[in-house]
């Protein structure tokens, strides 16, 4: 499909999906041009005109000549190659259109969002999205009537084909859809394809999961999920899938659940549902080299800083406290030979002065597991600034035993 030069924003070439034109007449896309002047610049990006107002006008007539050429039904050279408009029709269908017809559709819109960055941000414009993410919650078990290895097929392509389009931007206004999830029915859903679902699916709805907890316009239903018993019990698990599974669906659930913990409210409900525990069997595990060394480290950093956020409360820093072995765990994430744990070590301060600030005990036993000599170490490393200043404050703290 050929994209029309007028259709294209003069930064990223990409098709406009929110055009905005600057008071020197030039149209750009709206996430682009606000990075130009998010870095400073002060002039027209394709003119060099200084900018005296920096307003961004919205170019409605340019939005809806590329929505209507979108949504037509465009001519192709080949009869097994449909317009957007009529793959859209096919993924629509609630029947017919034979034997995996949809199956062979998603394939398609696998293909064509693979091919470049214009063909996601087409099917982005023509709302592919929400399309896509209602054939995954419709096709989990026990919520369609075809047969169960083609509803998997199903559900496992439409998800791909969804991470595939989800914008980059957590500020983007497509990602509203996922608001969906609010729903009973799709979170239902969502938590069976959770628990159901092979290594592949899993992995994707963490994906899915930790993009609803960071997105702007989806932060209330992140609250709804955290709510959800169900949620955790099927989240969780998922940490060790490691254990007899792929590992990339323990990686994407490490990062899930340290999305939803990022939020404050929904803290007091992960620690209630076992994430604290959950946590440290992974660290535990990482520290054992149980974990491959492709993901171990990420997943270590992931679940670290999940454990700085669950201790940041009251709540949660006793909980902490309180989990055996879980001090012990944090003093030997304090420093860590590899680079790649600068961050890891961040994480493992920060919840260690959290905890050791509500507990005594906690205190006691840091100090008898060595974090003075791990913390000394670590002011003798590369380390950030950060990470040293939150080390000299729990050395502060450990002089009071």
């Amino acid at each position: 499909m050929s994209v029309p030069h007028l259709f294209r924003c003069p930064i990223s070439l990409d098709i406009f999906t929110d055009p905005v034109t600057l008071s020197t007449g030039q149209t750009y896309d709206r996430p682009c041009i606000e990075r130009w002047l998010a870095a400073g610049h002060r002039t027209c990006p394709v003119t060099m005109q200084p900018l005296g107002d920096a307003a961004l006008v919205p170019n409605r007539t340019l939005r809806h000549l590329i929505e209507t050429w979108l949504s037509a039904d465009l001519p192709t050279d080949a009869e097994e190659e449909p317009s957007l408009a009529a793959l859209k029709r096919c993924l629509l269908l609630q029947s017919g259109g034979g034997r995996g017809s949809k199956a062979a559709a998603l394939k398609k819109v696998a293909a064509l969002a693979s091919e470049s960055d214009v063909g996601r941000a087409c099917m982005l414009q023509l709302g592919f999205l929400p399309v896509l993410l209602q054939l995954v919650f419709h096709h989990a078990p026990a919520t369609t009537t075809t047969p169960p290895r083609e509803a998997e097929e199903v559900a496992e392509l439409a998800l791909q084909c969804a991470l595939s389009l989800l914008p980059s931007n957590s500020a983007a206004p497509q990602l509203d859809c996922l608001n969906m999830l609010r729903e009973e029915a799709n979170l239902a859903s969502f938590v069976r394809l959770l628990e159901r679902g092979r290594a592949r699916t899993k992995a994707g709805l963490c994906r899915l999961l930790e993009t609803v907890a960071t997105a702007d316009a989806t932060q209330m239903t992140a609250l709804v999920a955290a709510a959800s018993p169900r949620v955790w019990q099927a989240l969780l698990p998922l940490l060790h899938h490691h254990h007899g599974g792929d590992e990339r669906v323990s990686a994407a659930a490490t990062r899930a659940v340290a999305a939803v913990c990022a939020a404050e409210p929904a803290r007091a409900s992960a620690v209630r549902h076992g994430a604290v525990a959950a946590l440290f069997k992974l660290l535990a595990w990482a520290a054992a080299g149980k974990v491959g060394s492709g993901g171990g480290a990420a997943a270590s950093t992931s679940a670290l800083a999940a454990v700085e956020a669950l201790a940041s409360s009251e709540f949660g820093a006793r909980a902490v406290a309180r989990e055996p072995g879980a001090v012990r765990t944090l003093v030997r994430h304090v420093f860590m030979m590899s680079s790649s744990n600068e961050g890891s070590s961040e994480h493992a301060v920060a919840a260690l002065l959290a905890v050791c600030r509500e507990s005594r005990p906690a205190k006691a036993e840091a100090a008898d597991a060595g974090v003075v000599t791990q913390l000394l170490l670590l002011l003798q490393s590369q380390c950030g600034a950060r990470a040293k200043a939150k080390a000299r404050t729990l050395l502060k703290l450990l002089k009071s035993i």
